[in-house]
């Protein structure tokens, strides 16, 4: 059980936090026809698929889901995608992740996506935890959290309801 003044975020404030970011996505693309969320499998994916979900609700534009299978303990290792390099190829990118610790899962998914040209490429996550050991950063980002480098922030998606909490 997670205790109460651990949660973050609760479930009706990560889909505030994921219709604004919607939002922010939807402004910045707003003169695409087609956009690519592609989420860093598992949570990632799972919180694009949210995304575009929004973005398809709040918008004209069609939303291409794409999953990203990166290796997180080892991100040097072969990144691969769930649609072929052509789908997304001169279109606008958005990668998506849960939480952005120290940048390594995320700049290693950005690294495989630079092999192709792309319109526009931008990064969304639910949490920003300002630990960054890479030089990326969070386009769009649902809250920014500064934590001790010991603690852990989790993000869990139930069928019906998204916590973030601290470990």
């Amino acid at each position: 059980m997670i205790a109460q003044n651990n949660i973050i975020l609760d479930n009706t404030q990560v889909e505030q936090k994921i219709k604004r970011i919607a939002y922010q996505v939807y402004e910045t693309n707003s003169t695409e026809n087609q956009i690519v969320i592609a989420g860093i499998s598992k949570n990632g994916y799972i919180l694009a698929e949210k995304l575009a979900k929004v973005i398809t609700d709040i918008s004209p534009i069609q939303t291409i889901l794409c999953e990203v299978f990166i290796d997180k303990k080892n991100p040097i290792n072969s990144v691969s995608t769930s649609i072929e390099k052509d789908e997304y190829k001169n279109k606008a990118l958005v990668l998506v992740d849960d939480v952005l610790n120290s940048g390594t899962t995320l700049i290693y998914a950005v690294k495989h996506f630079l092999d192709v040209p792309l319109k526009k490429f931008k990064t969304a996550v639910l949490v920003d935890r300002n630990h960054k050991k890479y030089p990326v950063k969070a386009d769009f980002k649902g809250i920014s959290l500064s934590t001790s480098i010991k603690e852990h922030v989790s993000v869990e998606f139930d069928n019906e309801k998204t916590i973030a909490y601290l470990i």
